[in-house]
């Protein structure tokens, strides 16, 4: 053997003992994760076992899917194809879709504007329109776009154009998305109330308001109604509450129907209560944008000869909505991410409710819940996720009759690490208990759903959820059976 073959052959060795030394290193690792991922889960099982013989979950139901988030392999599950009722984790399913369907870069839009004609003297002879798209940002404390903000600018605007006078009205053209603002699943304790706040096709200050309030002095006594924040005259406040026991807190409930003038006000607001009022739902949201708008203008010296009003209300008086004339200006929401951070981070309903519409509205349908959910389970069944498991009834989870298992949800948040928004979708996930997960609530159902990456650097997918639990507490006891993966 020549020089020349002899460095050949010992190059050739070489690269072979490389190889196998990567391979080997390789396999270790890899041996060593699946060992600990072993004895995690092993774990996990213990945890499990023992959280189901405790008496609070004895005539409950509970599932618990959990994947490798690397491979989507099934980890560990228990009673995952069982459909529950989610509570708010449905809203990671509402996000990961509005994410794909819409685009994370989304905005929504609302425009100002005119009918019929303005005068040399500065008479608007038509009306000002206040044209929605369902934006649920528009005049929220949350953005740029707050309520004082958005009222400055359109006054702005119209005096621009040189409007001086109006004779006509402010409506607030709601026409977006229909009439119906509720999912029909909603409870009646919940519609009226801020996590009750329907959709509107002219959404505003994320449709609520506060209604302030003292507690007598003794229990059992009135407790008063102070006012309402801003100030909603419109509205005839009914009070029947009673003062609660120290430490019982808020107990209150508005029943405020959709479209209604008047609320009761029912429950209890405890001795001693920290705060000092309640969020109540608007129920007519572009009634109290068109409303403000005209007080806005009165104030700068603007009058209008008719009151404010909306697209439904003529409708519903048989008066015809003249075509716009000119647009004078338009605002834009902030994108889909940033509303995906609200809301899963603070889990708003009515962003949920909203982005349900518009997806339906984008998959070519009516803006309807009905649409939405339809559109929903469409677009995850087409990625291979069965629909019978995802049985919709909203966007926000607040219905008790939704019904969607672990496992079709663990398979949503698989899927959604392969698209180029999920770096904003997870951050937008809360932190509970030192993980990545959104929490979902409702009467006797808990639910967490989301990411952990554990202290060794093994990633999962975590679905639990419990329904008819008995007592409290039980949030605690569901972190003891996801410790076992820390």
């Amino acid at each position: 053997m020549n020089n020349c073959n002899r460095l050949s052959y010992i190059i050739f060795v070489l690269k072979h003992m490389i190889k196998t030394l990567l391979a080997a290193q390789f396999l270790f690792i890899l041996s060593v994760g699946t060992a600990f991922a072993q004895t995690a889960i092993q774990k996990l099982e213990s945890a499990y076992e023992t959280f189901l013989s405790d008496p609070q979950v004895k005539n409950a139901s509970v599932s618990l899917s959990v994947l490798d988030a690397n491979t989507g392999k099934i980890l560990f599950a228990r009673n995952e194809h069982i459909g529950l009722a989610p509570a708010s984790t449905l809203k990671v399913i509402t996000a990961a879709t509005a994410f794909s369907v819409l685009g994370k870069d989304f905005q929504f839009q609302t425009t100002l504007a005119y009918t019929g004609h303005i005068t040399p003297e500065g008479v608007l002879k038509g009306d000002l329109m206040i044209i929605g798209s369902g934006d649920p940002t528009l005049g929220s404390d949350r953005y740029q776009n707050k309520e004082q903000t958005v009222l400055t600018e359109w006054v702005n605007a119209a005096k621009k154009v040189g409007i001086k006078k109006i004779e006509g009205a402010i409506v607030g053209d709601d026409r977006a998305f229909g009439t119906q603002t509720t999912p029909e699943g909603w409870i009646w304790q919940d519609i009226g109330n801020y996590f009750g706040a329907g959709t509107s096709g002219l959404s505003w200050r994320e449709n609520q308001f506060d209604i302030h309030l003292r507690p007598g002095s003794v229990e059992g006594a009135e407790a008063k109604f102070i006012k309402t924040v801003p100030e909603t005259p419109y509205l005839k406040i009914v009070n029947e509450l009673k003062t609660g026991s120290p430490g019982s807190g808020d107990r209150a409930y508005a029943f405020l129907p959709p479209y209604s003038h008047v609320a009761y006000l029912r429950g209890t607001w405890g001795i001693g209560i920290g705060k000092a009022a309640i969020s109540v739902a608007l129920p007519d949201p572009a009634f109290d944008c068109a409303y403000r708008l005209e007080e806005s203008l009165r104030q700068s010296g603007i009058t209008t000869t008719q009151s404010a009003t909306t697209a439904r209300l003529k409708a519903l008086n048989e008066q015809p909505i003249a075509n716009i004339t000119q647009k004078i200006s338009t605002i834009t929401s902030p994108t889909l991410s940033e509303m995906i951070h609200w809301f899963l981070k603070k889990s708003i309903n009515l962003y949920g409710e909203t982005l349900l519409k518009v997806i339906a509205t984008r998959s070519g349908m009516d803006a309807t819940t009905d649409n939405g959910t339809s559109a929903t389970i469409k677009f995850w069944a087409n990625k291979g996720i069965d629909r019978s498991a995802l049985n919709i009834i909203d966007g926000s989870g607040l219905s008790p009759g939704n019904r969607i298992t672990s496992m079709a949800m663990a398979k949503v948040l698989f899927e959604a690490q392969k698209e180029n928004w999920f770096g904003d979708y997870r951050r937008s996930f809360p932190e509970y208990n030192g993980m990545t997960i959104k929490s979902g609530t409702i009467n006797n159902v808990s639910a967490f759903a989301g990411y952990h990456t554990s202290a060794s650097g093994h990633r999962y997918i975590v679905v639990i959820g419990i329904n008819n639990y008995s007592g409290s507490g039980i949030n605690r006891k569901l972190f003891t059976v996801l410790n076992a993966l820390k």
